[in-house]
């Protein structure tokens, strides 16, 4: 860990909020899309996935053998360096179509910035941050649109291809399975504390720094039909998703969840963002967790930025963090059950 020199300009002074734990809340979203469904016109491609089980990106079928995929991302800083920031931003856009199965072919830029505030510089730094890394996916990035905004926001729409008979989607959960996870939780924790504080978290800029494609890819290969990533809504809100969409329940085995190192006393130190309690308030009336703490509740409701793949499924070198099973066997509804 580093911590940023005294006196240097810190990004993530100039939003209120950072990463994925700017969210609308789960709940309040699911409630602004509602009136929307059955009022898209009739297609002109055959929508695969659209917007009923909140799927990370949208998909139509455009040929035999061949789906688009389609999806937007952006946030405020997470992290004060710009670099870093615009490689956070990058990953995490990318990564939607990655939770889909898919390949990315093309991106665009989403900026906004306070250009009275913040040196232009500084914005030079985030695209070169965003384009490194879609430069590792082999995704060449074309233009873009940007405003001049109150607070500095980075991110990426993102066009993927895809086989349409094999995307990973939250509604193709099957009970029975193991449930894999291939990235640490605990990066909004240590986002908020870097926030706080100015220390810099190596090994969380790692991990949101890196790709999800070889996840995506070793899920594909073994077969797996249901993933999602883990981002603002932590892995609880993202799982209850999934088995909400598939009609399955799910339980999860604490102890065998990864976390980013420092992410426990953080949390300790009383570093959450807002986000991460809200997911777990929303998730809360469908959640079974008699006997465990509330902070390890707050860990697994943590709101992520460019986390990894909850797939269910066996992802080979990810840690199985728990099970699907049956629709009712926990109790009448939906249910998680953590344990």
């Amino acid at each position: 860990m580093a911590t940023t020199q005294a006196g240097s300009l810190r990004l993530t002074q100039y939003a209120h909020g950072g990463g994925c734990a700017c969210k609308i809340p789960a709940g309040e979203l699911e409630q602004i899309v509602a009136g929307l469904h059955g009022s898209i016109p009739a297609p002109s491609a055959e929508v695969i996935v659209g917007l009923d089980d909140g799927d990370d990106a949208a998909a139509v079928r455009v040929a035999d053998g061949l789906a688009a995929i389609s999806t937007a991302d952006f946030f405020t800083p997470v992290v004060d360096d710009p670099l870093a920031w615009g490689r956070i931003a990058a990953a995490n856009a990318l990564s939607d179509v990655y939770a889909m199965g898919g390949t990315p072919v093309m991106a665009i830029n989403l900026v906004g910035w306070p250009r009275d505030v913040l040196p232009i510089e500084l914005l030079t730094e985030v695209l070169r941050g965003g384009l490194e890394v879609a430069t590792e996916a082999s995704c060449p990035v074309i233009g873009g649109h940007s405003i001049d905004n109150p607070e500095p926001i980075y991110g990426m729409a993102v066009t993927g291809t895809a086989d349409p008979d094999r995307l990973l989607r939250n509604d193709a959960a099957a009970p029975g399975l193991p449930i894999s996870l291939t990235k640490p939780l605990g990066l909004g924790i240590l986002n908020n504390h870097h926030k706080s504080t100015g220390t810099m978290h190596d090994e969380a800029v790692a991990v949101m720094t890196t790709l999800n494609r070889n996840a995506s890819q070793a899920a594909l290969a073994a077969g797996v039909r249901a993933a999602t990533d883990v981002t603002g809504f932590g892995l609880l809100g993202h799982l209850y998703k999934m088995c909400r969409a598939s009609d399955v329940a799910a339980v999860i085995d604490a102890a065998a969840v990864p976390y980013v190192a420092g992410a426990r006393e953080a949390l300790a130190a009383g570093h959450v963002p807002g986000g991460s309690r809200r997911n777990l308030e929303w998730v809360r009336p469908h959640l079974l967790a008699e006997d465990v703490s509330e902070e390890e509740l707050i860990l697994l409701a943590d709101a992520q930025t460019s986390g990894g793949l909850l797939v269910v499924g066996e992802v080979p070198g990810a840690p199985v963090v728990g099970e699907t099973v049956a629709a009712g066997s926990l109790g009448a509804g939906v249910r998680v059950q953590v344990r």
